[in-house]
Order: structure tokens, then C-alpha cells, then sequence
């Protein structure tokens, strides 16, 4: 009357007898097709015999054939033709025959129930349409191994007072639901006790028999995965062993069956459905080491970046799951690390998390376990993303900060990451470099010189005090086995904050005496280091340091006052011969600075040092500008230009043709640069040398090679072509400035000539030409009353007039001034002003000269300039001329106004140009109110 409450062994289980005929038709198709592909892959495989190649490409269309029709062939089997083969379960109900229930619960369907049950999967289906079920090779249930109350196959077997078994939930749940008196759910007979106990023999058969028909479902999913033909087929394999995978036990045997590969290998599936499910389960079957090892022979890791950076989000997450499980283990630290773009992609989705919050916190857990391997953190940092390396510099253990601190200074950072570091790990840094360890100074030395080139990050790094470290280390060596890099590098890092703009330097402290950096002790000290045998490194910082401090005039002063004390002149001169290209730069720009006070020092002894002055000119690439170039040859402009030693010896070592011929390939686009700012400035040095000889033409031998090379038309091209240089302009207009003021003296008496020895231009407004004795013609300068032409440095005859008033609508005064004073050459009383006012009065600088006075009236030289001008046009101007520039009611304000407002010389001329004015047009006392 009651079920057993065991099973034994010899038990036989409940099958059905009857088989479809449908699926034995299938299975012998199936076994036919089977044995014609054994036989193609052995004619295939057989080396008795040659196979031609036309033969061998039939043979193997035949065995694709015939694999295709299999795989068709168990894609395209419902489910429902083996419905009929089993009886639908219904209900147990108390008093039903057990031969009754066994049939029941012998039906397919609800033996895969059963088994989902226990993977708590209670509404899974065993299998889907597309996967082909083979209920012949999983074995059937027994009929004890069904729960009465639940009809499913039980969990957690017990038995109660009348030996029926149930699952233990269900039957607590039917004690607590009995009200006054209690029944067993089958037999219906009262009982007494509640209580039950565990039927563990039951337990053990029904789980020996779990185990064994779920290792047949994943061989009959693999195979699935063999022979799919069909995307669904697939998904529906990849469905079927991610339940299974759930349970530990059965991932080594598909580790052991191959499924791990297989499943690698749909990582390349062109659906992405079918990519996503294949993630999904291998996430699960690399859980346990053996999986890890397995994927780790594979190149995984690749496809996995690749599918991290999908624009599918599901993708995306099903990836990157992945690859947290990954990096749980240490196998996979270095192989992800390595991988390319990995930790970028990272990195990338860490920071995008609006756009995918999911994928951003996966990503982060990832970083953070990838910062178990240093090399990772180094590799993040490469990437932009520092934190891990900041942190783990300054909270890690000393092996850790070692390892970090070398990193730091051998990353290239951005400018606005050199400021982030310098915030986060300047005190560490500091900490670093006043400890013992010389491996951890030397790299923290490395990282400092590298942000404190950003001048952001020096504020920040003054404020930490770095300063007087810094200058310990450059004046003292504090560990006598370290090498001189530490003085090196102090050095570089201090040079690298004073070239900062917008910090004090005068309140920057470098002792507790109160010293500081611009200070007498301070400066000398500096300067005595480069009588110092030292390394030419440390040399060059030490200079930059000065030239930094000559921005200020105290501290310039006190430079000027050290270097004449301790006679360093030559030494820094010595310097431009040297091969480090940054110490001959810097030296350069520091004697430039120093020139404006020992100019004459540096002129004499530059010509006493071998291989200069022609050095700075000559010894360099012909196709590429430099920083070097053009700041030597800036030095050789700037020095004074009265130093007649120093001009002879540039004359004489050849350097004019040089720098001619650099000029025109400038202006020609014939040499590189890195940047316009660079070639403007090496034009700036060579228009200079140039100016420089034309201030020394009392010298026969300079003024013959100023007449030889034209300097006038290379100073009126310079006007047009300056390579967008004002300053180019400005020395343009100087030098024909002192070349014009020697016109008067080079121009020679009129010249009576039969015929002009070339054409003349009639349309000249620089030349008179007159008619006298018999037809001959004289040829003469309206200006300097005799024949002038290029050699003689006429500003009309060769047209450099007309380009210098076409620089007066500059918008840099200095220009403007430099070109009215060049101007003013021919209305000097020297030369035939009437002439030059009837000149300059065709080429239109009567206006031009009104266009100054209205936009620079502020600019108190150019006004004195252009007043001189107006007062002269007045002077020497016919009375045309006069009346237009009375007309100009512009002209008359501005003149009562700098009378009433100006001091001096510029009040004079307005005066004195207002009472000419007040003659010309007779004007009562009445009209005009002084």
C-alpha cells in the first residue's frame, strides 16, 4: 500500500517499448551517410594510390555534400515527432497504479524537466526545436526518482512515517498547510509524527544518475556544435551547456571533450548573437583553473579586445565579463597587458561611463586587477590614465616606489599631465630625492626635470620646496659615490622653473639664511661653477639659470658685476665652440644679454677666441635653421657695432657672402624651419650683421663692400620680403638710414654724356633730367645735386624710397620710426631740400606722413619725427604744397592739440608749423588764438 522508499540495484528502470518508425528511418540515413563520409576520407587519406588534383577537389566537394546533408538532416527534426512516442503526464493522484505513473513520468519531456530542476531551471525545456533530441542514449528515469507531490525528480529525498519518499520542501510545505490532522499526500492514511528522515541511498543513485545522462547532453550538445548547420542549431548548443557549465563537475569533462576549443573558435562566428552566448559560456568554463589554462594556448585575448570596442553594447558587456574572470587570475595579468589595445579600450570605457555605465564599472574592475603586475600600471600610465601609478608611488612599499618612480620618468606626459603629477606627487617626489637610496634620486630626479618643464607645474613645485634642494645639489654633492647626474638634473630643474613666466624671483629662498635664488650668494656661486671642470651639461643648465635672472635688472646687474669680478667672459665665449649644440645656444643668448653692459668685453674677446667670430656665421647646415644659428647670429648683431676689430674680422673671414646668400634662400623658401618664429628671428640676426658694417663705413674696405653687394637693394627687399618680421623692417630702415647719410659724399659731379650708357627711365620721379650745350644731357639727383646710382646708397635713385614710405602704414611704431628717420636723410640740410621735397612730395609722403600723425600722435618720437617732416614740407614746399597741408583739418587739430599738450622740441614745431601755416594763408591775429 505504500511506495518503497529505496532503490535497488537491480531495479529495472520504466522505458518504452515501441520505437517511431520515422526515427529509425532517420538513424539508418543517418548511419548510411555516415559510412559514405568514412569512405571518402579514406580515398582521401589513402597513400597506396596518386589522386589527381581534379579528382581530390571532386572527392572533397562530395564529402562537404554529404556533411551538409547530415547536419541539414538533424537541424530540420522537430521535437514534436517524438511527442507521440510517449505518453503526456498528468497528475498523480492518490489511488493511481504505479505502472500508470511510471508511464507518465518516463516521458521525455518531463525527464528533461526533471534534470533542469535540479540546475534550478524549473522552466527549461530539454531541448529546443532545432537541437535533435536522442532519447535512446540518455537513460530513462526511474519511477522513485519523482516527487509525488512536486512530479518532479527529486533533490533532497525523504521519507516519511508511512515510507513514501518526497522532496523534502514539498512535503514541510504539505505538513505546514495540514490543519487539525495529518495525511500522507499518496496513501491518505493519518500520521502521527511529522518528522522524516533523509533517504541518502536515494539521494546518491538519483545523483549517479544525473551525472551520467548530463554527461551524454553535453556530448550530444558538442556534437551539435560538430554538425551545425544553422545559426540556431548553434545557439541552441551554446544554451544547453551554459546550464550545464553552471555546475562545476561537468566543466573539466568539456574541458576534456574539446568543447573549450570549439567554443574559442565561434568567437570568429559572423553572427554576433552566436559571438555573444559563445562569451557568455566561456566566461562560465574559464571559472576553474583548468579552463584558464586551455584559453590561455589560445589567442583569445585578441578577439576579445576586438569585440570590446564593437558597437553593440551586448558585445561589449558579454566581452569584458569575460575578461574580468580573466584577470582574476594571475596567468592572464601579463597576456592582457601585452595584448595590443587592451588596456586602452580599458581605459576608454572606464571614462565613458554616461554613454555605458555597465561596461564602465566592468572596465574599472579590470584596471584594478591588472595593477597587480607592475608592468600593467606602467602600460595604464602610457595611456593617460595615471592614477594607479600615483597611488601605488606614494602609498606603495619601496620596491613598489622604485619600480614606479622609474616608470614616471621614462612616460612621455603632456603638458596638463605634467601638472597633475606635479600636484599629486611633488612632496614624494621631494621626500625621494632627500632619501639615501641613489636608484630612487637618480629616477625622481628624471621625473622632476620632466614636469617641471611645464611652467604651470613650477609654482607647484616651489611651493613644495624644491628650491633650496635643488641648489644643495648643484653647489654640494651630497653622496660621493653618485655621479654628477644629480648635479645635472638640480640644475635643469631649477633652470626649468625660472624660465616660468610670472613668478618672483627675488622672493624664491634657497637657505635657512634667507638667501635667495637672485641674491650676490646665489650669483656668484652660479658663476664660479663655470670656471669649474664640470661637465658641459651642468654647464648649460648653469647658463640657462643666469639668463633666466637677466629678464630682471637687479639681478642683471648683479650678473654683470660677478662675471667682471671673476673674469668669466671668455669662459662662456669658449663655450660657443663646443659640441653640445643647447650649451653653445644658451651661451649665446647669455652673452646677447650681457652685451647691452660689457658689450665691448665680449667684442674683443670673441675676435682673441680661435675660430671666431666667423664660427657663429659659417659652421652649420646650409638646409636647416637652428636655435643655435639663430641665436649666434643675433650675438654677432647685437655687440656693439663701433667694435671696428670685430667688423674687419667677420670682413675678413668671408662671412658677407654667407650671410647674403642665407637671406635670399630665407626669402626664397629654400630653408627649413621648425617653425616661423624661428626663421623670423634667424632673419632678425643676419639683417642685423648687415646694419652692423653699415655703421662702420668710414672704413674704405667696408664701404667698398657695401657699394659691391648692393646693400641698398638688399635693405629695400628686406622692406617688402621681412618673413613676417617688424623687427627685419625696422633694421631694414636703420641700415639704409646710415647708408643714405653717405650719399651726399659717394655722389659724384653731373656727368656730360653724348648718350645715357643705358636707358633712361622718363617716368623716373627720383631723377632731373636737363637739356644744355648742343643737345647733351646732364643726368642728376634732385637730392644730392650729381649723379647718384645703387653705389652711391641714394634712397631715390634706387627706389627704396617709395618701399620705405610704404612701411609707414606699420602698425609697430618702432618701424614707423625707424623708417622716418631714414626718410628725414633726404631733407637733411646737406642735401637740395627743394628737390627731395619735390620728390618725396610725387611719391605721395605728404599723406603718408598725415596718416602717421593720426594714428601714432601718442607715441611722442614718431610724433617729433613726423613734425619735423611737416615742417620741413612747409620750408621748402611751393605754395601748392602748402595750401594742401593747411587743408588737412586733421593735421590742424592734432597741432593745437600738441601745442596746448606737448613739452619741448614737439611743442616747438608745433608752434613754429602752426605760424607758417598762419603766414601762408594771411590770416589775421583774430583767426588764430594761440
Amino acid at each position: 500500500m505504500s511506495q518503497p522508499n529505496t532503490m535497488e540495484p537491480g531495479m529495472e528502470p520504466q522505458v518504452q517499448d515501441n520505437t517511431s518508425t520515422s526515427r529509425t528511418e532517420f538513424l539508418v540515413s543517418l548511419s548510411s551517410k555516415v559510412d559514405a563520409m568514412k569512405e571518402l576520407i579514406t580515398r582521401c587519406s589513402s597513400s597506396d594510390q596518386a589522386i589527381l588534383d581534379g579528382e581530390l577537389q571532386t572527392l572533397v566537394k562530395q564529402l562537404e555534400t554529404v556533411i551538409r546533408s547530415m547536419a541539414m538532416d538533424l537541424s530540420k527534426i522537430p521535437f514534436s515527432d517524438f511527442k507521440n512516442q510517449f505518453s503526456q503526464p498528468g497528475q498523480i493522484n492518490v489511488g493511481e497504479s504505479p505502472v500508470s505513473a511510471s508511464q507518465r513520468e518516463n516521458n521525455y519531456e518531463d525527464f528533461i524537466k526533471g534534470i533542469h530542476k535540479g540546475m534550478q531551471r524549473n522552466d527549461a525545456k530539454a531541448s529546443s526545436d532545432i537541437l535533435p533530441p536522442s532519447a535512446e542514449t540518455l537513460q530513462p528515469g526511474y519511477q522513485g526518482f519523482f516527487c509525488p507531490l512536486t512530479e518532479k525528480i527529486m533533490n533532497d529525498p525523504v521519507t516519511i512515517e508511512t515510507g513514501i519518499t518526497y522532496e523534502r520542501e514539498a512535503i514541510v510545505e504539505w505538513f505546514m498547510r495540514s490543519s487539525e490532522y495529518v495525511i500522507c499526500p499518496t496513501t491518505r492514511i493519518e500520521i502521527k509524527s511529522t518528522c522524516f528522515c533523509s533517504n541518502l541511498a536515494l539521494k546518491s543513485t538519483i545523483e549517479e544518475w544525473k551525472e551520467r545522462n548530463e554527461v551524454m547532453r553535453i556530448q550530444i550538445a558538442s556534437g551539435s556544435l560538430s554538425l551545425a548547420a544553422s545559426e540556431a542549431m548553434v545557439l541552441d548548443a551554446l544554451k544547453e551547456m551554459q546550464l550545464l557549465s553552471q555546475h562545476n563537475k561537468h566543466k573539466g569533462h568539456m574541458h576534456i571533450i574539446g568543447i573549450t576549443q570549439q567554443v574559442v573558435q565561434l568567437l570568429r562566428h559572423d553572427s554576433m548573437v552566436v559571438r555573444c552566448e559563445a562569451m557568455h559560456l566561456l566566461r562560465s568554463l574559464v571559472e576553474d583553473e583548468d579552463g584558464k589554462v586551455i584559453v590561455a594556448r589560445t589567442r583569445i585575448l585578441t578577439r576579445t579586445v576586438k569585440m570590446m570596442s564593437s558597437y553593440n553594447s551586448s558585445e561589449r558587456h558579454a566581452a569584458v565579463s569575460f575578461l574580468l574572470e580573466l584577470s582574476k587570475s594571475e596567468m592572464f595579468l601579463d597576456k592582457i597587458g601585452l595584448t595590443p589595445g587592451g588596456i586602452l579600450i580599458l581605459i576608454t570605457m572606464k571614462y565613458n561611463k554616461e554613454a555605458d555605465p555597465l561596461a564602465a564599472e566592468k572596465a574599472e574592475e579590470v584596471l584594478k586587477n591588472l595593477e597587480k603586475l607592475p608592468l600593467n600600471i606602467r602600460c595604464m600610465a602610457e595611456n593617460g590614465f595615471m592614477e594607479p601609478l600615483l597611488d601605488h608611488l606614494i602609498d606603495g612599499l619601496e620596491e613598489v616606489q622604485m619600480d614606479m618612480v622609474s616608470y614616471l620618468g621614462e612616460i612621455p606626459l603632456e603638458d596638463d599631465m605634467k601638472s597633475y603629477v606635479a600636484e599629486r606627487a611633488s612632496n614624494t617626489l621631494i621626500q625621494m630625492i632627500s632619501g639615501g637610496n641613489p636608484v630612487i634620486r637618480r629616477e625622481a630626479f628624471k621625473t622632476l626635470v620632466q614636469i617641471s618643464s611645464h611652467p604651470p607645474s613650477s609654482r607647484i613645485l616651489i611651493d613644495a620646496g624644491i628650491t633650496p634642494l635643488m641648489i644643495d645639489e648643484i653647489f654640494s654633492r651630497r653622496i660621493h659615490s653618485e655621479s654628477l647626474d644629480s648635479q645635472e638634473e638640480a640644475a635643469a630643474i631649477l633652470a626649468n622653473i625660472l624660465e616660468s613666466d610670472g613668478i618672483d624671483f627675488s622672493n624664491i629662498k634657497v637657505n635657512k639664511n634667507g638667501h635667495t635664488i637672485s641674491s650676490q650668494y646665489s650669483v656668484y656661486n652660479l658663476v664660479h661653477l663655470l670656471k669649474c671642470s664640470i661637465a658641459e651639461k651642468v654647464d648649460a643648465n648653469i647658463l640657462r639659470i643666469l639668463f633666466s635672472l637677466t629678464k630682471l635688472s637687479k639681478p642683471l646687474a648683479t650678473i654683470v658685476s660677478v662675471v667682471k669680478e671673476l673674469e668669466v667672459t671668455q669662459t662662456i665665449i669658449e663655450f660657443l665652440n663646443s659640441q653640445l649644440e643647447d650649451l653653445v645656444t644658451v651661451a649665446a643668448k647669455l652673452l646677447i644679454a650681457l652685451s647691452s653692459h660689457i658689450g665691448d668685453t665680449i667684442a674683443s674677446d670673441l675676435t682673441k677666441t680661435q675660430g671666431q667670430p666667423e664660427g657663429l656665421i659659417k659652421n652649420y647646415d646650409s638646409k636647416q635653421i637652428s636655435e643655435k644659428q639663430a641665436a649666434s647670429a643675433n650675438l654677432i648683431a647685437k655687440l656693439p657695432h663701433r667694435s671696428a676689430p670685430l667688423n674687419l674680422a667677420l670682413l675678413h673671414q668671408g662671412t658677407v657672402p654667407v650671410v647674403l646668400s642665407r637671406i635670399q634662400e630665407i626669402q626664397r623658401g629654400e630653408i627649413r624651419a621648425s617653425s616661423m618664429r624661428l626663421t623670423a628671428h634667424y632673419l632678425e640676426g643676419l639683417a642685423g650683421i648687415l646694419v652692423r658694417f653699415t655703421s662702420g663705413l668710414l672704413d674704405q674696405e667696408i664701404l667698398q663692400m657695401a657699394m659691391s653687394r648692393d646693400l641698398t637693394s638688399v635693405f629695400a627687399d628686406l622692406l617688402v620680403r621681412p618673413c613676417g618680421s617688424s623687427e627685419v623692417q625696422r633694421l631694414a630702415a636703420v641700415g639704409l638710414e646710415n647708408l643714405s647719410s653717405q650719399s651726399l659724399k659717394l655722389s659724384k659731379p653731373p656727368l656730360e654724356v653724348r648718350k645715357p650708357s643705358r636707358p633712361i627711365n622718363i617716368f623716373s620721379k627720383s631723377r632731373s633730367v636737363t637739356n644744355r650745350e648742343g643737345g647733351r644731357l646732364v643726368l642728376t639727383c634732385p637730392a644730392h645735386r650729381g649723379v647718384c646710382s645703387t653705389t652711391t646708397f641714394c634712397l631715390l635713385e634706387s627706389r627704396a624710397a617709395e618701399r620705405l614710405l610704404g612701411c609707414l602704414d606699420n602698425e609697430n611704431p618702432e618701424v614707423v620710426k625707424a623708417v622716418l628717420s631714414a626718410i628725414s636723410t633726404l631733407l637733411d640740410n646737406n642735401v637740395e631740400v627743394t628737390g627731395s621735397v619735390r620728390a618725396l612730395t610725387e611719391l605721395g609722403a605728404v599723406e603718408s606722413v598725415f596718416r602717421v600723425l593720426k594714428v601714432y600722435r601718442e607715441e611722442e618720437e614718431v610724433l617729433q619725427r613726423s613734425l619735423w617732416l611737416v615742417e620741413r614740407f612747409l620750408e621748402m614746399g611751393n605754395q601748392q604744397l602748402c595750401r594742401e597741408i593747411y587743408s588737412n583739418k586733421v593735421l590742424s587739430t592734432m597741432l593745437v592739440s600738441t601745442f596746448h599738450k606737448a613739452d619741448g622740441n614737439n611743442k616747438k614745431m608745433a608752434e613754429n608749423i602752426l605760424r607758417h601755416l598762419h603766414r601762408i594763408m594771411n590770416f589775421s591775429s583774430k583767426s588764430f588764438v594761440m
